[in-house]
């Protein structure tokens, strides 16, 4: 089975799918590509910034996407040993929808992904990229693909790597270190119900060798997520009970550490099993790609979860890739022509990428090494007691009120679905 198109997106999540609705909606015949099969849980905290809703609503996600999600939300707090120190989160200066949400992935991405379909995109699910072969000339690109029960070949002038950081990458990619580092950082996840965690509170979890967060998303779910160092799970494992698993051991270790999650948690119960995944992989990687394929959401760069960003910069980037991409049609011919002007796209976008992304990235980095370190902490904790309002100046500066693009900066024709 073979066939053509003018994109190929590698990867449905939130970056992935919003790439090919808004390509499909300016008129490109789009390949998605998928190695899971959808509705699936993933390891995330599932907070969506109030600067991302208006991207969402445009996208056509609104109304179902308030039905899925969590309540507003409001504060911000900070869970460190004994300590519980809130603040109000700052409101987003972009739109009208001035909160933030959390909503399952399980929720968000089906949702996408069914906007990708109703938008034209030809969705290949699940399917795994074999190779990627590039053209002599810039004339485009080669896909192989498959499962167990079919081989595909698809070719395209363009290729959008959007598939994420906690699965081996597909076929072509940058391939990841194969030893394990003491300091490699594991993501968990698990929905409880019953807990008692206040509607619209976002709280940020520290503690020795990790950091986390939760949050009430939806259907009265509470999601607990969090990332710990390897040596830290080691020795958490080390001292649980014989037959322990991981993420009961990372469980017992929160509940154990940080006052508010055990409080929490005190009449709640685990309504699915643990997930896990990692190691992480923080750091631009916009150089990593591959002959020439762009890159958006995590396979561009990955922030540190402690701010909450990884959906934020998932749909920016989307947006601002396709928004480079519309303005310039002739970038989807075939021949060197269309490859000068991808060069030039990959440069513009990659500019605007770091102007927009690298800051909320460094600080991120900063927060999470804090952390993680009870020494460095301790000491700014009177500080944030006095001034709790500097917890919402770091959410400021991580960008949760201001959007990197709006919709009102795509062309009409990634909006309202005519042709560029």
């Amino acid at each position: 089975m073979a066939g053509s198109y003018d994109a190929i997106v590698i990867g449905a999540g939130p970056a992935g799918s919003s790439a090919a609705i808004l390509l499909a909606r300016g008129g490109r015949s789009v390949a998605l590509l998928e190695a899971r099969a959808f509705p699936r849980r993933k390891v995330c905290g599932e907070c969506i910034a109030a600067s991302n809703l208006p991207l969402l609503e445009a996208l056509g996600l609104g109304e179902t996407l308030r039905q899925h999600a969590g309540p507003e939300l409001r504060e911000v707090a900070l869970w460190y040993g004994e300590e519980t120190i809130t603040a109000p989160l700052p409101a987003c200066a972009q739109g009208s929808l001035p909160w933030g949400r959390a909503i399952g992935r399980e929720h968000l991405d089906l949702l996408l992904l069914e906007q990708a379909r109703v938008a034209g995109a030809a969705v290949f699910q699940p399917l795994r990229v074999r190779a990627v072969r590039a053209h002599a000339c810039g004339a485009g690109y080669d896909i192989d693909a498959g499962n167990d029960d079919v081989k595909l070949t698809l070719s395209a002038p363009v290729i959008i790597r959007a598939h994420g950081s906690w699965e081996p990458p597909p076929a072509g990619a940058a391939p990841w270190h194969g030893e394990r580092r003491p300091s490699d950082l594991l993501g968990f996840k698990a929905t409880f119900r019953d807990a008692d965690l206040k509607d619209g509170l976002l709280p940020v979890l520290g503690f020795g060798g990790g950091y986390g967060g939760m949050v009430v998303a939806g259907d009265g779910l509470t999601t607990l997520a969090c990332c710990i160092r390897r040596d830290r799970l080691t020795a958490c494992r080390r001292d649980s009970p014989a037959g322990t698993g991981a993420g009961e051991a990372v469980e017992a270790l929160l509940r154990r550490e940080c006052r508010g999650v055990r409080e929490a948690l005190a009449d709640a119960h685990r309504v699915e099993p643990w997930l896990a995944a990692g190691p992480l992989r923080p750091g631009i990687h916009l150089s990593a790609a591959p002959g020439g394929a762009f890159r958006i959401g995590n396979a561009a760069g990955e922030v540190h979860p402690i701010i909450g960003e990884g959906i934020s910069m998932a749909l920016q980037s989307a947006w601002l890739l396709c928004i480079e991409l519309a303005g310039s049609p002739e970038a989807f011919r075939r021949d060197m022509r269309g490859e000068t002007l991808r060069r030039e796209i990959r440069a513009r976008y990659a500019s605007r990428w770091r102007a927009y992304f690298s800051r909320r990235m460094r600080l991120a980095a900063c927060l999470a090494h804090a952390a993680m370190r009870p020494g460095m902490t301790a000491p700014l904790l009177p500080l944030l007691r006095r001034a709790p309002a500097l917890l919402g100046m770091a959410a400021r500066l991580s960008g949760k009120t201001r959007s990197a693009v709006t919709p009102s900066d795509a062309l009409p024709g990634l909006i309202q679905g005519s042709s560029p």
